[in-house]
């Protein structure tokens, strides 16, 4: 990563904005009025238009960003199918390895947020599996095709260029060079840009919140998303349960919302849960995740989703997400074990 001083980077982006491709104008403030009243509103933050206005014009605008947004695994897979991506004993392996790597900053950030080691492993396991796949667009071109050109979400991700070019000047990085998801996820964790600003820690002290290339700040960080998030240490994430073959209908199954259904409404649809562990007043989040036997048959597995299995919900607003976050933090957490 290349690391300069702000006021140096915007004077070099500058004095190279000759060089810059032919297609870069496609978020041209002079010819783009959304891009233009962008310029201005970061301006009124004390970023330079001329720095912003420069970046932009590098930005290229990718239809294969839009096409990725259409088409996330979370919307179209079974759990079976999902599930698999993450749980490999390589990447198992990987985690253990990790949490060993960094055994002091998983240890503080255990003692300082509450988070055990392997929920955070975990989350960065399935996001860039320990930081070796971190992302292979620019976020630059990300956020500026989603901001002006996404058909729902524009407002969103307008906010998230906003962020990110924000960042990237305080930090004095390029923002041309940061690779990351086509969502616009960064780093080791895959923050988007506002998340960044909000819950990035330097947690080495060495003067920088660096989750693009810095595994340490990565794991503070991931432990202070999740306790800004009320996650409640030693808590339970879910409990298994048993339920008709068919899928009930009147029941709101894998909902991403804090717990909402109550046991003796889920009773009278045939699902409970296998031990007795929840009170009888308790609320939780209903899950059913399909999956496909040999002979092409749907079938149900059923959970109660626990207020730490909200928390990590709010990561990524997928109960597929959260499930394969805890079955792979499970699966760490056992392997830990057997090394010891």
């Amino acid at each position: 990563m290349t690391r300069v001083r702000a006021g140096s980077a915007w004077l070099l982006s500058l004095g190279l904005g000759m060089m810059l491709p032919a297609q870069a104008a496609d978020f041209d403030p002079a010819a783009h009025q959304g891009v233009a009243a962008l310029v201005e509103e970061l301006a009124a933050r004390e970023i330079p238009a001329a720095w912003s206005s420069e970046q932009l014009r590098g930005a290229v605008f990718q239809q294969g960003v839009l096409d990725a947004m259409a088409g996330a695994a979370e919307r179209r897979l079974r759990w079976d199918e999902y599930r698999a991506i993450f749980m490999q004993p390589e990447r198992v392996a990987e985690g253990v390895d990790f949490i060993a790597a960094h055994a002091d900053a998983f240890e503080r950030a255990e003692a300082a947020f509450g988070v055990p080691p392997e929920i955070i492993a975990a989350i960065i396991g399935v996001e860039t599996r320990f930081g070796q796949f971190k992302g292979r667009h620019r976020v630059l071109d990300s956020l500026a095709t989603l901001a002006f050109h996404h058909p729902r979400r524009g407002d969103f991700f307008r906010g998230e260029l906003a962020a990110f070019l924000e960042i990237t000047f305080e930090q004095g990085v390029e923002p041309g060079e940061m690779q990351g998801s086509y969502a616009g996820a960064m780093g080791y964790p895959q923050f988007i840009p506002t998340s960044y600003r909000a819950y990035a820690v330097d947690f080495d002290g060495d003067g920088l919140r660096d989750l693009w290339f810095n595994p340490v700040d990565a794991i503070g960080s991931v432990g202070n998303y999740f306790a800004e998030h009320r996650w409640r240490p030693g808590g339970t994430i879910y409990s298994e349960a048993r339920g008709p073959d068919s899928l009930p209908d009147g029941i709101d199954f894998n909902q991403t919302r804090p717990p909402y259904a109550g046991l003796a409404s889920l009773a009278a649809e045939g699902i409970e849960p296998l031990d007795g562990a929840l009170d009888d007043d308790a609320r939780v989040i209903p899950l059913a995740l399909d999956t496909l036997d040999d002979a092409g048959d749907t079938h149900y597995r059923y959970r109660l989703g626990q207020h730490n299995f909200y928390v990590i919900t709010r990561y990524n607003h997928s109960h597929l997400y959260a499930m394969a976050v805890t079955e792979l933090a499970e699966a760490i957490a056992a392997a830990r074990e057997e090394e010891a």
